[in-house]
C-alpha cells in the first residue's frame, strides 16, 4: 500500500472515497507479494497494481461495486486447468484480494498512519478481513511499537493481536494471522491482515566517485533510504549527488561506527565499500564485517581484492567475518559502465536478501517467485 499511499491519503482529505484492493496471501507463484494495492478513485481513475495486469480488470470493476455497496469483500483470484484464460493468474498461481471502501468514516486513523509513515515511524495497519461474525469485517486498529489506535471489537481480540502485529512490524514483514472469533490464539474464525509500513531500508554508499552517483540512482530507484559519505568535502557534494537522500562529509568508518551505535544501522541496511583506496575501505570494512546487515560489498580488482583481504585479516578479521564480504563487488553481468555496474551490484543486493542464485530464469526450472 506504501505506493498508493498519497494517492489515498490526497482523495481522503478531500472527503472522496476510494476502493482499495490490496494482495493479503498469494500462494504457488504470483507477480506482486502481500500489501501490495490498487486504488480506484471516483472518477475512474487507478493507481498501483495487484498482480502486474492478470486481474487488475476484475479488481477495479469490484472496486466500484463495494464503494456504491460500501461491504468490503475478500476475493481470490487463480486459474485453473479448465479454463487457462478465464479471470486468473496465467502464471499459475493464486492472490487474495481483499477490497475495501476507504474515507474518512472507515478508516479516520489514515491521517495518523501517513503522518507516521512521512515521519520514518514504524507503523503496522490492522484489518479483519474474514471473521464468522460479518459485521466485524472491515474493523481497523493501527498499532505503533507503543501504542495503538482503534480497536477490533473486543480488548481480548485487540491485546492479542496488537502483540503479534508487533512482532510482524519489527522484522519488516506483511502478512496474515488467524484467531479464533475473540482473538484466541488457538481455533479459527477470525483472520487479520498486518499491513506494515516500516521505514525504508538503507542503502550505504562509501566512496564519492562516478559509481556512487549511479549506485544512488539505482538505490532510490528500488525504494531504499541512500545516504552517500566521502571524506574529501570536495567530492563529496549534494549537486553529485542529486539522487541520495544524504550526503556526508565524514571519515567512512567513524561515520558507520556512529550510525551504528545510535541504532541507524539494521538487518535491511545494503553497505557498498567504492572507495578503492586501503586507508579508508580496510578501517570501513573492519567495522561494517562486525555488523548485523544485509550485504556489504566492496569494489576492486582481484588483485585488490587479494590485498584487502591481508589487510583485514592482520587486523583481526577472522575468516567467518571475510564470508560476509561480496567481493569483487556484483554478479557478473559483464558490466562496463557505472550504470551497469550500479544494475550489477543490485542484482546482488537482491539475491542475497531473496536467496536468489543469479542465473538466467530460461535456464531454470521451476516456480519463479519464491
Amino acid at each position: 500500500m506504501r505506493d498508493v499511499l498519497d494517492d489515498v491519503f490526497r482523495r481522503w482529505s478531500a472527503g472522496e472515497t476510494v476502493g482499495l484492493g490490496t494482495v493479503v496471501a498469494t500462494f504457488s507463484s504470483a507477480p506482486r507479494a502481500p500489501g501490495a494495492a490498487m486504488v480506484v478513485a471516483p472518477d475512474g481513475t487507478v493507481a498501483g497494481s495487484v498482480s502486474g495486469g492478470c486481474v487488475e480488470g476484475a479488481v477495479y470493476e469490484l472496486a466500484q461495486e463495494v464503494v456504491a455497496e460500501r461491504k468490503p469483500v475478500l476475493q481470490r483470484y487463480g486459474v485453473s486447468d479448465d479454463d487457462a484464460f478465464a479471470v486468473g493468474l496465467t502464471c499459475g498461481g493464486i492472490i487474495d484480494i481483499y477490497v475495501e471502501p476507504v474515507d474518512r468514516a472507515s478508516m479516520p486513523e489514515l491521517g495518523d498512519v501517513v503522518a507516521s509513515v512521512r515521519g520514518g515511524e514504524p507503523v503496522a495497519v490492522v484489518t479483519i478481513i474474514e471473521h464468522e461474525r460479518e459485521g466485524l469485517v472491515g474493523e481497523h486498529m493501527i498499532v505503533w511499537p507503543d501504542r495503538t489506535a482503534g480497536s477490533l471489537g473486543s480488548s481480548r481480540m485487540d491485546d492479542a493481536v496488537a502483540d503479534d502485529a508487533r512482532g510482524l512490524l519489527a522484522s519488516g514483514r506483511t502478512g496474515t494471522l488467524h484467531y479464533g472469533p475473540d482473538g484466541q490464539r488457538r481455533g479459527e474464525g477470525m483472520t487479520v491482515f498486518v499491513n506494515s509500513f516500516e521505514p525504508p531500508p538503507r542503502l550505504l554508499v562509501f566512496g564519492a566517485i562516478d559509481f556512487a552517483a549511479a549506485m544512488a540512482r539505482m538505490g532510490a530507484y528500488l525504494g531504499y533510504q541512500v545516504t552517500v559519505c566521502d571524506a574529501r568535502p570536495v567530492f563529496a557534494t549534494a549537486s553529485r549527488f542529486p539522487d541520495a537522500h544524504d550526503v556526508v562529509v565524514d571519515w567512512p568508518h567513524r561515520y558507520l561506527k556512529a550510525e551504528a551505535e545510535a541504532g541507524r544501522v539494521d538487518q535491511r541496511t545494503a553497505i557498498a565499500v567504492l572507495t578503492h583506496d586501503p586507508k579508508f575501505d580496510v578501517p570501513l570494512l573492519e567495522v561494517a564485517l562486525r555488523l548485523d546487515v544485509g550485504y556489504v560489498g566492496a569494489m576492486g580488482s582481484r588483485k585488490t581484492h587479494d590485498d584487502r583481504l591481508a589487510r583485514l585479516r592482520e587486523a583481526g578479521i577472522t575468516e567467518a567475518e571475510l564470508a560476509r564480504l561480496s567481493s569483487p563487488i556484483g554478479l557478473d553481468l559483464g558490466a562496463r559502465t557505472p550504470e551497469e555496474t550500479a544494475v550489477s551490484i543490485a542484482a546482488e543486493i537482491i539475491a542475497l536478501r531473496w536467496g536468489g542464485g543469479g542465473r538466467r530464469l530460461a535456464d531454470l526450472s521451476g516456480r519463479i517467485h519464491g
